[in-house]
Order: structure tokens, then sequence, then C-alpha cells
């Protein structure tokens, strides 16, 4: 509601990597920069985490990421996949600690960046 991590990613290399985060109001990003971000690197696909709680059940924050997934197909024309953010951000918070990695960046980025690590090995696994 507040925050969106926003990671890159490619299907060639299998790999993903941190890239900003964008401020959002009420839900509601900051579009012109999201607009620019999709400019900038022509994605044809994004993956879009979904909060659950720890036993797999919806909230309601479940619901506004559905809503945000559905604005965002409309919005860029291009396939939106919804990948669990179940534990994301403590996996970041290692990860950083753990790799030396830029912690300049918001944790929010590099548990997208995580998700969408994730998400490319399961389609080398599907392949």
């Amino acid at each position: 509601m507040k925050r969106i991590g926003v990671a890159v990613g490619q299907t060639v290399t299998g790999t993903a990597s941190p890239l900003c985060i964008l401020k959002a109001r009420d839900g509601v990003p900051q579009w012109s920069a999201l607009d620019q971000i999709i400019k900038t690197w022509a994605p044809n696909q994004i993956v879009l985490g979904i909060p659950v709680h720890m036993d797999g059940t919806e909230s309601s924050m479940t619901v506004c990421a559905r809503s945000f997934k559905r604005k965002v197909a409309h919005r860029y024309g291009i396939p939106v996949s919804e990948m669990e953010e179940r534990l994301s951000s403590e996996a970041a918070a290692w990860h950083v600690h753990a790799s030396g990695a830029d912690s300049d960046l918001d944790l929010d980025a590099h548990a997208a960046a995580l998700m969408l690590q994730s998400f490319l090995e399961s389609l080398s696994r599907n392949a």
C-alpha cells in the first residue's frame, strides 16, 4: 500500500536483480514512474507478488494485490503472473546480510528479485 519493490530479470540467464522502489499512496502507485520502467525495460511478462497469511489463506491485502494485477494487465497489455510473497522480506534481509549485497536498495526491491528469481527457476523446471 506504500511501496512496491521492483526487480528485473531475464529468461536467458534465469537471473533477477533488484531495481528500485516505487512509492504508493493508499495502494495507488506512482503510475508515471511505473510507465517509465515499462518503457525502459520493455518486459514481455510481469510477475506480481501476492501476499497471503502464513497458513496460505488470503487477506484483504491479497484482494488489493489482485486488483492491482488487473490494473497493470489492463494498462500495459502485458501478461501478469502471480508469485506468492510469503516470507520474501525475511529471505531478502537474510540474503542482503549473507551476500554483502547492496543494502542501499530497500529490502522490498531485494524481495522482488528473490520472487522473480523463484519464478524464473520454476519456468526452467517446467520447460
